[in-house]
């Protein structure tokens, strides 16, 4: 009987639960939305106590901020500071491991799915290799000689504060503060930040309309694009990714990921002489998930892999 692991992806609205022994053989996938804490880890531990006894580690793809420093303690593993109500400070990775008594990976859902998709998706082959996703949040996952990125903390580039009028001049329908928004940006740390313009929230609070309902014509676009040109620029220059993912629900939008790569061009103004960010290679440098919404799942995968390796 094969080696049984454990896979969760933890995110503000779900988290994803699944069995496996590799990429081609997740099962019983069950989702739990995301409530209190400890109703949360309440119904993770339903799901997978009646598989200890096969079960050789768990890994957890989360949203965070989380505590990735294992000198920690307990601490390690659990929720730094973060806007979801009563996430803060718990100790995710300590109550499943007391709980369990299993080995449990953990790590941010953005490196998780970076790590997947190195592994068996659009990364492969790439070293170092960078997944940014713009959703609910924005999120950069960084891997590193197949290891993902940990330092002071881990990467929080959706925070990072951005030339809002970059390349262009304004526009009244995008740029005009609603009440309460800081620079037009709805983050409650850094106001204009990435993620307090161009999340699904940020475009909703900054347009009236949700990605969904914005026409394709509307101003909001290029300045979403010109955004990420900053964001996948300063990506360039920090850490000279072999490739991008770039993904996420608001990357669902047709032509953004194009825009995108020629706002990233626009950015780096040549100065990087690679072929790769020319105009005829740059679409198989900034690329969409092979994974496709199964990054994060597959990433928990791929920790609990490695930390049976290093058990």
């Amino acid at each position: 009987m094969p080696d049984l692991y454990g896979a969760i992806e933890g995110g503000g609205s779900k988290f994803l639960c699944a069995l496996g022994s590799g990429p081609d053989t997740l099962r019983d996938e069950l989702r739990i939305d995301t409530r209190d804490p400890e109703s949360t880890l309440a119904q993770l531990l339903d799901y997978f106590a009646p598989h200890k006894a096969r079960l050789r580690a768990v890994g957890v793809s989360c949203f965070g901020p989380l505590e990735l420093d294992a000198r920690k303690g307990d601490a390690y593993g659990s929720f730094l500071r973060t806007p979801k109500p009563g996430w803060s400070h718990f100790p995710l990775r300590a109550r499943l491991a007391q709980a369990l008594e299993l080995p449990i990976a953990i790590d941010t859902d953005v490196n998780g799915a970076a790590l997947a998709e190195q592994r068996w998706g659009a990364l492969a082959g790439a070293d170092p290799a960078v997944y940014v996703t713009v959703g609910t949040g924005v999120g950069v996952g960084v891997v590193i000689r197949g290891q993902p990125l940990h330092g002071l903390m881990h990467p929080e580039l959706g925070h990072l504060r951005v030339d809002t009028e970059f390349g262009s001049g304004a526009d009244p329908r995008i740029s005009t503060p609603r009440p309460g928004l800081e620079r037009a940006g709805s983050c409650p740390f850094h106001g204009a930040c990435v993620e307090g313009l161009i999340s699904a929230p940020a475009l909703s609070a900054r347009t009236g309309l949700t990605p969904d309902q914005l026409p394709d014509d509307h101003a909001i676009w290029p300045s979403v694009a010109r955004t990420l040109g900053q964001l996948l620029s300063t990506i360039v220059l920090a850490y000279s990714p072999e490739r991008i993912v770039l993904g996420g629900g608001v990357l669902e939008r047709s032509g953004l990921r194009e825009a995108a790569r020629e706002a990233l061009r626009r950015a780096l103004g040549d100065y990087v002489p690679r072929d790769a960010l020319g105009p005829s290679a740059i679409a198989d440098y900034v690329v969409a998930p092979a994974l496709g919404a199964r990054s994060g799942l597959l990433g928990g995968l791929a920790l609990a892999l490695d930390c049976d390796c290093a058990s």
